[in-house]
């Protein structure tokens, strides 16, 4: 009798492993997720002349996967960016940190479109990652809408992206 109580918590640990180990890198090798974020940008502005100014500084956020869970849900973020804008208008770019609740990250650089409506457009490349991420590469389209002063703004982005195969 001792020795089938001991077989039964053997048993469930090695139930339990296989589990786990889906835990552990639960990324496919390629797909796309959706997530929503919030940013609050502290950064300086030039003004160049009248209608033409020149700004830098980072934008530090959270992501929400739009799935309530997975890959970089509640996740910290932060962007350095630089812009040029004539009449409220012109281009951003810049490079992200995207951190994973248990902090893996994933790398990308941007390019984008300011508009006078407060809205900013663009595309994430990805550059690289850590962890789960090590090798991930592809792209994240972004749209972006300042809610007020040009200081908050909330965006979605979908992720399109590889893992390379070890």
């Amino acid at each position: 009798m001792l020795r089938a109580l001991m077989i039964v918590p053997v048993l469930g640990i090695g139930l339990a492993m296989p589990v786990a180990a889906q835990q552990n890198n639960p990324l496919p090798s390629s797909g796309t997720f959706k997530l929503h974020s919030g940013w609050k940008r502290i950064g300086e502005t030039t003004k160049i002349s009248d209608n033409h100014t020149f700004g830098s500084g980072n934008f530090w956020g959270v992501s929400f996967n739009d799935a309530g869970s997975g890959p970089l849900h509640v996740g910290p973020v932060v962007c350095a960016y630089t812009l040029d804008t004539v009449g409220g208008a012109g281009t951003l770019q810049g490079a992200c940190a995207w951190g994973d609740a248990d902090g893996d990250k994933i790398f990308t650089s941007y390019v984008g479109k300011v508009s006078t409506s407060g809205a900013l457009d663009g595309m994430n490349n990805i550059t690289g990652g850590t962890g789960k991420f090590d090798g991930i590469q592809g792209r994240a389209p972004f749209h972006c809408q300042f809610l007020n002063d040009q200081s908050q703004a909330m965006c979605t982005q979908q992720f399109e992206y590889q893992l390379a195969k070890k």
